[in-house]
């Protein structure tokens, strides 16, 4: 559930937008390259992590990691409303908020959270800039002692939407990528100077993991380490 209340024509508008995504996802060729598959939030951990990917991707993470013990910070802006009911639907626990402006409620909630699940976070969210890391996710793990894991996203020529993180709407049976960092450790009790230096090379990861995972999607080519990824639900069917 999402932490405000929610009008009937927002909740029914969820469910519809649920139903598609689920839908037209359900069409994509998925697959994954880990530097550690032992970070997958599918899989037991014996801690919990703070999983970034960048505003625009947030379809994929949605569809593919429901019901995996992950709480997600969403904006309070109204144009989020529909997506938060969207990702409780999907089974993520929704925190509404910023880690920028406003923050403090937010970040309080991220901190309670953090102590018993995983942590989803959109950094260049909610307004931007596009792909710009924001400081809250590394104050956040230097505060709790998560890990943090880096999520690059790609669809094979996705359509772009005319917002400010050019939005991706993957095209149906095409190819969507992914490729997942280790977890990165944080240094507890960061000063200021101490927790820029994180965001800049985190930035720069996930913006690395990002492009290579576009070129990948787009490309076709064929990794050694590739592996195709289920939703959560088709995995514990298979289990």
């Amino acid at each position: 559930m999402t932490d405000q209340a929610t009008p009937l024509t927002t909740r029914l508008a969820g469910r519809l937008a649920s139903g598609l995504i689920q839908s037209w996802m359900g069409t994509l060729d998925c697959r994954a390259a880990y530097y550690d598959p032992s970070v997958d939030p599918a899989l037991p951990a014996a801690e919990s992590r703070i999983y970034l990917f960048w505003h625009e991707n947030i379809l994929l993470p949605l569809y593919l990691r429901g019901g995996c013990r992950l709480a997600i910070l969403l904006s309070r802006h109204r144009d989020a409303d529909i997506l938060a009911e969207v990702a409780a639907r999907t089974g993520f626990e929704c925190i509404r908020g910023s880690t920028f402006r406003g923050a403090a409620p937010a970040i309080r909630a991220l901190l309670r959270k953090g102590r018993q699940m995983h942590l989803a976070i959109t950094p260049d969210g909610p307004r931007g800039p596009r792909r710009q890391l924001a400081q809250g996710a590394i104050y956040l793990a230097s505060k709790l002692g998560m890990p943090i894991v880096a999520i690059g996203v790609g669809y094979d020529r996705p359509w772009r939407a005319p917002t400010w993180d050019r939005f991706a709407i993957p095209r149906p049976w095409r190819r969507a990528r992914a490729i997942v960092s280790p977890a990165i450790h944080v240094p507890a009790n960061l000063d200021r100077d101490q927790i820029e230096t994180c965001r800049t090379r985190l930035e720069l990861l996930l913006n690395g993991l990002t492009e290579e995972a576009e070129q990948w999607a787009r490309s076709g080519s064929r990794r050694a380490e590739e592996v195709p990824v289920m939703t959560t639900s088709a995995l514990r069917r298979a289990a």
